[in-house]
């Protein structure tokens, strides 16, 4: 069993920045995809970002390229999102979900991941 804990969420005013963190029960990422979701009140939870686990492959929703990165550290133990020019509407639940590694790409939907963190709370104002 994987467990998964995200931090970093908050409130932050439109334009701002924040940067979430997810960590692993295991001694690290290797050998695991990781991304992370969001949902929104009333909506759909959906893919954000994905990166394997060497960093050499990443994808993003079309909603957020160009405004978040995400990226693993050096010694795999910990996955980042960074979230710039944030909007009202990226207010959502962010969650963190990993998989054991089977392809070259990490996957982009929901049922791909078979580990979840409780999630982490991203309010932005206008």
């Amino acid at each position: 069993q994987v467990q998964l804990v995200e931090s970093g969420g908050g409130l932050v005013q439109a334009g701002g920045s924040l940067r979430l963190t997810c960590a692993t029960s295991r001694r690290s990422f290797i050998g695991y995809d990781t991304a992370w979701f969001r949902q929104a009140p009333g909506k759909e939870r959906e893919f954000v970002a994905a990166v394997t686990w060497t960093g050499g492959s990443v994808r993003y929703a079309d909603s957020v390229k160009g405004r978040f990165t995400i990226s693993i550290d050096n010694v795999k133990i910990r996955v980042y999102l960074q979230m710039n020019s944030l909007d009202p509407e990226d207010t959502a639940v962010y969650y963190c979900a990993a998989r054991g590694a089977t392809t070259m790409r990490p996957s982009t939907q929901r049922n791909g991941y078979d580990y979840w963190g409780q999630g982490t709370q991203v309010t932005v104002s206008s």
